[in-house]
């Protein structure tokens, strides 16, 4: 990583500052802006997140919006109402008291004399969902936006649901909400009143798993905050990334399709990054190429940066399978639109002798099968941070647990970039009934890498918002799509169809286990496959990455850190145990001593309906002198055949005194899930 001093101009870092909104709350904000700003007013870009601007996000943030702001820029970092050191009660997510209170901010900023009324708004995830959903606002002072790992699409692509199935990234991602949420505002920056400000949240904040199971269906609760719902709304310019080991490349090429206004894409081999901290790598300048994107549309520049491929992906080559890479080989590509006429549609049909052909046979047959309930362990989690276990392991053993069509070895190697889509022919057995389908590059020595994949309640074959029961043995012809990649094929390696009734923990499973028949009449596999010679004369090229000085940090303590699937000899039942977090750290220039661990637990006995469960434990702590606080949070999810069983549990001190605690205990009806 290079480092750049000095800087093209001297920087002032303002590490609180009250932003007051209309109602009275006060927001708190970090911003780091040239000395000369109030003499020279320059643009602003706004990142505004939960995620504390005064410790968890420090170690990422003063390297990055340091070099922003010597470049020209006021880089404003502000917390959500109720989070951080900002006043108020956060109850979920992206309300619109939050998209009103950002559009509220953005109309202070413009207006300081630091400010030449420029804003644009930067993020990654919860950053990257709002500031699309702020754009659809239309703040007048808002210009641009750069979103990262975020979605148009609530329901469709987030945390919470992927083709109507319950995601078990869900539990995983409430459980880190539910133990941020009970961390106090910073006594330093906010006075005698932290200790208010803080029983309001551990009073007020709530269970958000409840909220979330309690909406199955894509209804109001999930299009509010889905800009796909008026594609019109948003008229500024959008610079859409994400990474293939990432939850959310689908929205990449969403966003490109549909957007009506000036847009670029770029997706890379990277998990849950900011591309200049990717990893997978490679890394890229991508700091850089923000000021070139900025410096277009804040200050009036020619960077000549719209003149370039409207979308860059990351054409990935095949690798053994592994759960981490710390590096993916491959190559950059660039395609003029999305739909790129680059891409061909292809069609392979599911054969009566389990191969996958582009000749249309007239020999059908049918295929009946139920998946063991460990179908699944080798999956890897939704949304990857590059951490062991994330990515997929070898998928030979969820292979042999489902319904598998594969291509004859590859004479050359093949390439595809954008979406794969099933089209199935098939009965089921029960009313309620999923399916998981992977696309899986199997090496000639039998390893076997999972490539994309995508999975189906099929109580929503024909809509998210008014999904209905199946009825057993009646056929129907469904649509699976999987998420977009691109990604090369080897020679003498074979493409691999896997089709299963569970997918445990990537999904929550049925109330029932599934027998599935599947028609090959009717059946194929559509494949988005790239001519090796597509467009690729003028070879995309990114600068190194390059950051401002990292902030000073102490480690005291290492995490626990491990990804282990464990098998029981005696019941054969499965676990997988899943431990991470920062460890114990001390922020040298506020002498704030932090700590944060987790762990997950995914538990499910083979053959035996309802024996799935998830757990998780958040131990998080805060210290500075003789201020201490420290909190556990606990929660627990299982099902039977009619509802999700919910328990939580909180506990917070203050020093060594127990200030707050509460448990939940809550059952919620099963909607066609």
């Amino acid at each position: 990583m290079k480092h750049k001093h000095p800087f093209p101009v001297a920087i002032k870092e303002l590490g609180h500052v009250e932003i007051k909104m209309p109602d009275g709350c006060l927001l708190a904000a970090r911003i780091w802006m040239p000395e000369n700003a109030s003499d020279i007013p320059v643009p602003a870009i706004l990142e505004y997140l939960p995620y504390r601007k005064n410790d968890f996000t420090r170690v990422r943030d003063a390297p990055t919006q340091s070099y922003l702001a010597a470049h020209g820029y006021a880089v404003v970092r502000l917390d959500l109402r109720g989070t951080g050191d900002s006043e108020g009660v956060m109850l979920d997510e992206y309300l619109e008291q939050e998209l009103q209170d950002g559009v509220d901010a953005i109309k202070w900023i413009a207006a300081q004399d630091w400010c030449d009324g420029n804003v644009g708004m930067v993020g990654i995830s919860w950053g990257g969902f709002n500031g699309l959903q702020i754009a659809a606002l239309r703040p007048s002072a808002l210009k641009a936006v750069i979103t990262h790992c975020s979605t148009d699409d609530r329901y469709a692509d987030d945390v919470h649901y992927m083709g109507g199935c319950v995601l078990g990234e869900q539990l995983s991602w409430a459980s880190n909400m539910f133990a941020r949420n009970t961390l106090p505002p910073d006594p330093m920056n906010v006075g005698d009143q932290w200790r208010k400000m803080w029983l309001e949240r551990l009073k007020g904040s709530g269970l958000w798993l409840k909220n979330w199971l309690e909406h199955q269906r894509r209804d109001q609760f999930w299009k509010h905050g889905s800009v796909c719902e008026d594609w019109s709304d948003i008229q500024i310019p959008v610079y859409a990334v994400s990474g293939w080991a990432d939850g959310y490349p689908r929205s990449v090429f969403r966003l490109i399709e549909n957007l009506q206004g000036p847009k670029k894409g770029l997706v890379g081999p990277w998990a849950h990054h900011y591309p200049h901290l990717g990893q997978p790598g490679p890394a890229i300048g991508f700091l850089q190429e923000q000021l070139r994107w900025w410096d277009h549309w804040l200050k009036g520049q020619s960077t000549g940066i719209m003149d370039e491929p409207m979308l860059r992906l990351y054409m990935q080559k095949s690798v053994p399978p592994k759960g981490w890479y710390r590096e993916r080989p491959g190559r950059w590509v660039s395609e003029p639109c999305w739909p790129s006429p680059n891409i061909t549609r292809t069609v392979f049909h599911l054969g009566s002798d389990r191969g996958l052909s582009l000749s249309h046979t007239t020999a059908h047959t049918k295929f009946t099968h139920k998946s063991p309930c460990n179908v699944g362990l080798a999956s890897g989690k939704w949304c990857g941070y590059s951490k062991p276990g994330d990515a997929p392991l070898d998928q030979c053993r969820d292979d042999a647990g489902s319904l598998c069509f594969e291509t004859a070895p590859l004479t050359e190697p093949l390439e595809i970039a954008g979406d794969a889509n099933l089209t199935l022919e098939l009965s089921v057995d029960r009313p309620v009934a999923q399916i998981a389908a992977r696309l899986v590059d199997v090496a000639p020595d039998g390893s076997a890498t999972r490539v994309s994949f995508g999975v189906l309640n099929l109580t929503h074959r024909d809509s998210h918002e008014f999904p209905e029961p199946l009825v057993p043995g009646k056929r129907y012809r469904v649509n699976i799509p999987m998420k977009h990649v691109a990604q090369q094929f080897a020679a003498e390696h074979i493409v691999r169809l896997a089709i299963s009734t569970n997918y445990f923990p990537m999904i929550w499973p049925t109330p029932e286990p599934v027998t599935l028949t599947l028609y090959t009449q009717g059946s194929a596999l559509e494949l988005p496959l790239r001519a090796l010679s597509s467009n690729d004369t003028e070879p995309v090229e990114f600068l190194e990455p390059a950051m401002g000085a990292q902030l000073d940090i102490e480690a005291l303590e290492e995490p626990d850190s491990y990804y282990r699937i464990v098998e029981n000899a005696a019941t054969g039942a499965f676990a997988i145990e899943i431990a991470g977090g920062d460890g114990v750290f001390r922020i040298v220039d506020s002498d704030l001593t932090l700590q944060k661990q987790s762990y997950e637990t995914y538990r499910v006995q083979p053959d035996i309906p309802g024996s799935e469960s998830g757990e998780t434990r958040w131990e998080l702590s805060m210290k500075r002198g003789d201020w201490s606080m420290s909190s556990i949070t606990r929660t627990t999810l299982t099902s039977d055949q009619e509802n999700f069983i919910i328990k939580a549990k909180i506990e917070v001190w203050e020093g060594e005194k127990l200030i707050h605690d509460d448990e939940w205990n809550d059952r919620i009806p099963r909607d066609l899930v």
